[in-house]
């Protein structure tokens, strides 16, 4: 069967559910609490460093520990859901991610809130999953677009008003406070969003997903009660050797002798992967995945998008922050423009997305490659003495156009050809390529970055560090007109 069958057959399967809106709903609070929690930590880092006297590595951990246990469930947890219904494992996700934040919240010591937010990792990596499994089970063509859309949205706005409540908890309650605030803040919105979820979620997100999709599907989840556990174990200390030196590397130089050594378990993974197929078995990743080009070239744009795009908001921090001298609520605001018109675009592109399909994505990169190329003149400006640097307000608000015309698009297109009862691992297969993107890009990017300030200044620095994202933003605009050609031509 193609995979244009797939997707007829599973269309014409199809019937809305009333509660598809209550759902989505739940799922918009519970990524909205998850990506605040981001944005705000990133901002309130040097207020932890002071109230708990920690040092420059265990600061770091505060955002190395949630990046690496993020990455490392999210594929187990998407194949999880696939098995034994989304429902609980979404459940689960957000009252584990609740906890660690009153537990993040009260912490009396660095290792504490290390181990804390560890936990808040993984809470996170069993809901991200879950939400794209629910997305593509509970809603179908123009509708699927406009749910990616309204995700868009909250992502774009969670973005925009982290940092800004960040900096004004310090600033009303204090270093000692402030901090502890920013994750307690999780608490009600986690206990309203199970609340719901137990109240509004129907019941077969309960149970596996054996009663939906095409008979097919139906005959092939019979199969599917396995989470094969090698082949979990394989993948996960795989991405955690690949993640660890890239988003530890520059403290810890060793970790980088760990990366053949990941690319190589990721080999013996794919290889059991196989081998597990070949015996009848049902594989925690089906590798035929990756024969749906969509899914292949969508997950390969998303990955070389999160390498490039993501070390933005890095560099302009330290930049504006360190070389300039801005405070950390400047540097929040300098992006807030940006995050709003990221919300919009995200808003109209999931209107869209169905009609204007890879064109969408397409837009957005190309305003990506503007958006640096215009930031760099800015710079340069700036440091002529021409204009000032806030200018950067207008030039980076494309960096946001970009995002919200890039990312919920790409998965909803990703996604689309995925057969239902995969699209929990398959999402899971695509966010950990964003997390390998996201940690590589910023590693060797901020290097770059830190490599010119050392021979020059920091206007050159920031110059050449939006210069290497456009590159790699070029590279992904390659990707997504070799697809747009391949739908074009029907293949």
């Amino acid at each position: 069967m193609s995979d244009s069958q797939t997707a007829e057959g599973a269309e014409a399967d199809y019937r809305p559910d009333p509660a598809r809106w209550r759902v989505l709903a739940v799922l918009l609070v519970t990524m909205f609490m998850s990506l605040i929690d981001v944005s705000i930590v990133n901002v309130v880092l040097p207020s932890i460093q002071g109230s708990l006297g920690a040092t420059e590595s265990e600061i770091q951990w505060v955002l190395t520990g949630y990046a690496l246990t993020f990455g490392v469930v999210l594929v187990a947890a998407g194949r999880a859901g696939d098995v034994f219904g989304r429902g609980p494992l979404f459940i689960f996700g957000v009252a584990l991610f609740t906890l660690s934040s009153v537990a993040s919240g009260l912490a009396p010591n660095p290792v504490a809130l290390d181990i804390a937010r560890f936990s808040q990792g993984i809470g996170s990596g069993l809901i991200s999953p879950q939400v794209l499994g629910m997305m593509q089970q509970y809603f179908r063509g123009a509708e699927r677009g406009r749910a990616y859309g309204a995700l868009g949205t909250v992502v774009g706005f969670s973005v925009a008003v982290g940092p800004l409540i960040g900096g004004l908890m310090i600033q009303l309650l204090g270093p000692e406070i402030g901090w502890r605030f920013t994750f307690l803040v999780n608490v009600p919105v986690g206990t309203t969003a199970i609340v719901l979820g137990l109240r509004w979620f129907p019941r077969p997100l309960f149970t596996s997903r054996k009663r939906a999709g095409t008979a097919a599907e139906v005959a092939r989840s019979r199969h599917a009660k396995d989470l094969d556990p090698v082949g979990t174990m394989l993948l996960g200390l795989g991405v955690l050797t690949l993640l660890l030196p890239f988003v530890q590397g520059r403290d810890s130089p060793w970790t980088w002798w760990l990366l053949p050594a990941g690319l190589l378990v990721i080999g013996l993974w794919v290889g059991w992967e196989r081998a597990y197929h070949r015996g009848g078995r049902s594989p925690m990743v089906d590798l035929g995945l990756f024969a749906i080009r969509s899914f292949s070239l969508g997950t390969l744009i998303a990955g070389l998008y999160f390498m490039g795009v993501t070390s933005i908001w890095v560099l302009v921090a330290i930049y504006v922050q360190d070389g300039m001298g801005l405070s950390a609520l400047q540097a929040g605001l300098l992006g807030l423009p940006a995050a709003l018109c990221a919300a919009g675009a995200a808003h109209l592109a999931g209107k869209r997305v169905i009609e204007y399909g890879r064109k969408i994505v397409i837009a957005g990169i190309v305003c990506a490659v503007f958006a640096m190329a215009s930031s760099i003149v800015v710079v340069q400006l700036s440091a002529a003495g021409r204009i000032g640097i806030w200018w950067l307000l207008a030039t980076l608000s494309f960096a946001g156009i970009a995002q919200g015309a890039i990312i919920s698009p790409n998965q909803a297109l990703t996604l689309m050809e995925v057969p239902l009862g995969q699209s929990g691992s398959a999402g899971g297969v695509m966010q950990t390529a964003q997390r390998i993107g996201a940690a590589t890009g910023i590693a060797v990017i901020t290097g770059i970055f830190f490599a010119v300030l050392a021979a020059s200044d920091w206007d050159t620095a920031i110059s050449a560090g939006f210069a290497a994202i456009a590159v790699v933003a070029l590279a992904t605009l390659a990707v997504a007109v070799a697809d747009q050609r391949r739908r074009g031509r029907g293949t």
